[in-house]
This record gives structure tokens, C-alpha cells and sequence, in this order.
């Protein structure tokens, strides 16, 4: 059943009125005046408003609604569009506008054939944006359709920076000899510790439920629903150990061997599809050993959560796993999720970003001497045995700088 070209028009005009009345915390991303780009991440992680932040540059270059096609394919009243109407979203903005518009598709994702439709509008030189949230949007098949026109950016939920923009925090200069400032960003740093930094949840005074609630969105139908699985408890199970180990390497056969513990049979192919279906809904970041085998490092994960707010729903006693987790996202919003990596030699090191000859070592606190035993010698090694090397270790709230740099995360998160 196709939709109508009076629902199309309807649902165009009244999202010109959302994105007009919508506030917005600017991000950092600069994007190329004549690029086609494809954002992707979680749920809730703010891609839309990067389209909305998009929108307003082009308005402050002097565009207009008249050459802006904004459609949200989560409206309801698109429930029932199909890839022939893609036709008619072109032939909406024309009898509204007379004008051929840049083009923006928001959760394009679950529209048969949209790569195919989106390629044919670059092909034709349109200027076109899109958002998704599912990670197989990115497969080598729709690389290959989109034939190398579109930039790929990864959403991820605020970093500390931003959640503090949002919050309304103004920064002065040496704020953090500024008791009163520093106390500040510390609190606010205590719930994006706890609750994470996805935009939405700033608004609600509750934030565990609509984390809970979100989790189900993602869990029942970004994973379970998409990829047609049927026992969906075996899918809770599986991503229920990844929390509960998410500063420890896990192979597919421990995970197949925790579930079947559980009760569920299931192999080990399709526990590596699962834990494939967890990562293309952007839930969780799989990271590789840096030195491993190539067999290693594709069976021998690391698994972090795309949001503290989400791991903590899993955990008690979090503090350490959420510490480690917060620094994991940031190090892949900064460097690339493909650019970060755990080493697990003699001695494990946290995490290594090669291009950047960066080392860091993540422990909640090391004032006890075992932990300190346990964290520190291998990070001194390792620089040693690498100079030019930047190595951290990185702690909730202790600073030194006696063999080797500890710092604060509030401080490195603002860096």
C-alpha cells in the first residue's frame, strides 16, 4: 500500500515546523558544503538534531523550507511507505515549492531498496543527508551501491563537553582552580557517569526508566524483531554477560558456554551472529586485541556498551566497569571505533591507538597498593619500551605525576 502525496505533503510541512521550533546544542562536525553524508548510531543518540543543526546552516546561508525536503520516516503516518513512493517524495516538494531541494531522510533504514534511491539522487546531483540506526546500512553491498559519493559520520551520545553545553554550563578560564565551577562539573559528571550523556534523557527526571524502556526498543526491535530472532532470552542472556564483562576479553565459546549454562542451546556460529546483530544496532563496540592473530582478534572481543546509561542498567557494584566503558566510547568518538584497540601481551594494557602512540590504563582508583601493583608496572613498561608513546592512567578522581601521568577522567573527558 502506497502513501498518498497529501500525506507526503502533510508530514513534510509539519516536520519544517518541529525543526523550526526545535532547540538545538551545536556539535562538532563540519560538514562539506557540497557532501552527501550517511549518519548512523544508536537510538536517541542525537542524529536527527545533527540533521536539524544542518538545516540551520543552510538557513543561515539563505536556504529556505522551498529548497529543504525534511522527511522523518518514523512518523506513523509513513507506516505503510514503500520504495515506489520514494518518486513521490520528489513530486511533493516540486508541487509545494517549484524547487529542486536538498534532501534530507531521517531513520531512512527500514525502507526497502533506500540505498539504491538515495544513489540515483547523488547521481542526478542532489545534495542529500541521511539517518539511520542500524549499522548494516554501512555492509560492503550498500557501500558499494552508494559507489564511494557519501561520508559516513558515527552518532554517539554526548561526550562530557557537550552534555555540559546542554546542561547550560558555561566554562570560564582556569574553571578547574575555581572551587565553586570545579564542584559543578564534578556533580554533572556523577549522573553522565551513572546515566550516560543520549540527549533525550536530559529531559526526564527519571532516567533509569526511559533507559530501561529504550533498551527494549533497541533490544526487542532494533535486534531481535530486524534479525527475526525468536528466542529473544537468548539474546537478553548473551548481551547480559557482555555487561557483566565488559573489561574482559570474552571468546564466542565462552559466551556460547554461558548461555548454554543457561539453559538455551546454541552454537557457535550463531552466538557470532548474535553478537553481530548487537553491534549493527550500535548497542555494543567491539574491540580487538592489537597484537592478537588475525583469529584472535576477530574470536577474542572486548565488548563496551555504546552508553553508560544502558551498561548500568546490567551492573551493581559498577564503578569500575562503568569508568572503563566511559573512557572506551570517548576514545572511539575521538579516534574511530576501527582505531582503538585493547593489547593483551605478558600484561594487559587497556587500550592502544596506534596512529595516535597513545597507551592508556583505566583503574577507578589505585590509592590500594595491590591495584596499583597491578595497573602501573605494566603501563611503565610499556612506555619505556616505547618512546614517543603518550601513556595514561586514567582514575575517577586521583591525579599524580610520580613515574607516570594519572589523571582525572573529568579532566581528560574536557582535554
Amino acid at each position: 500500500m502506497s502513501v498518498s502525496k497529501d500525506v507526503i505533503k502533510r508530514c513534510l510541512i509539519s516536520k519544517q515546523r518541529e525543526v523550526d521550533e526545535a532547540v538545538i546544542v551545536n556539535r562538532p562536525i563540519n560538514f562539506e558544503d557540497n557532501g552527501n553524508y550517511v549518519i548512523v548510531g544508536v537510538r536517541h543518540s542525537g542524529k536527527s538534531y545533527l540533521l536539524y543543526q544542518r538545516v540551520r546552516q543552510l538557513q543561515a546561508a539563505g536556504f529556505g523550507w522551498d529548497e529543504i525536503l525534511f522527511v522523518d520516516f518514523e512518523d506513523e503516518r509513513l507506516a505503510e511507505f514503500q520504495t515506489e513512493d520514494f518518486e513521490s517524495l520528489l513530486e511533493a516538494h516540486l508541487e509545494l515549492h517549484g524547487k529542486k531541494p536538498i534532501v534530507f531522510l531521517d531513520e531512512v533504514q527500514n525502507i526497502p531498496h533506500w540505498d539504491k534511491f538515495v544513489r540515483r539522487l547523488a547521481d542526478s546531483k542532489y545534495r542529500v543527508y541521511v539517518t539511520g540506526s542500524n549499522a548494516k546500512m554501512l555492509s560492503k553491498d550498500v557501500a558499494t551501491t552508494l559507489g564511494g559519493r557519501f561520508f559516513i559520520h558515527d552518532a554517539y551520545p554526548y561526550s562530557f563537553k557537550e552534555y555540559l553545553a546542554a546542561q547550560q554550563v558555561e566554562m570560564t578560564e582556569h574553571w578547574e582552580y575555581d572551587t565553586i565551577q570545579r564542584s559543578e562539573v564534578k556533580r554533572h559528571l556523577n549522573e553522565y557517569f551513572y546515566y550516560g550523556g543520549l540527549p533525550e534523557i536530559l529531559l526526564f527526571k527519571n532516567k533509569r526508566a526511559m533507559l530501561s524502556s529504550l533498551y527494549q526498543k533497541i533490544y526487542l526491535g532494533d535486534i531481535c524483531a530486524r534479525n527475526n530472532i525468536k528466542n529473544d532470552r537468548v539474546m537478553n542472556i548473551l548481551i547480559k554477560k557482555m555487561a557483566e564483562s565488559v573489561k574482559q576479553p570474552l571468546s564466542f565459546n565462552r559466551l556460547k558456554n554461558v548461555i548454554v549454562a543457561a539453559g538455551a542451546p546454541i552454537s557457535v556460529p550463531t552466538t557470532i551472529d548474535y553478537a553481530g546483530f548487537a553491534a549493527d544496532s550500535w548497542l555494543i563496540l567491539p574491540m580487538r586485541n592489537e597484537i592478537g592473530k588475525l583469529t584472535e582478534k576477530e574470536s577474542q572481543k572486548k565488548y563496551y556498551f555504546i552508553d553508560n546509561g544502558l551498561l548500568n542498567l546490567f551492573l551493581m557494584n559498577s564503578e569500575s566497569s562503568l569508568l572503563e566503558n566511559m573512557v572506551a566510547v570517548e576514545l572511539c568518538r575521538r579516534y574511530g571505533k576501527e582505531n582503538v584497540f585493547y593489547l593483551n601481551a605478558d600484561k594487559e594494557i587497556d587500550f592502544i591507538i596506534p596512529e595516535e602512540k597513545l597507551a592508556i590504563q583505566v583503574s577507578y582508583s589505585i590509592k590500594d597498593q595491590m591495584t596499583w601493583d597491578r595497573e602501573v608496572p605494566p603501563l611503565v613498561k610499556y612506555a619505556k619500551g616505547h618512546q614517543g608513546w603518550k601513556c595514561l592512567l586514567i582514575t575517577y578522581d586521583e591525579e599524580s605525576n610520580e613515574g607516570i601521568s594519572v589523571v582525572p577522567v573529568w579532566k581528560w573527558l574536557l582535554e
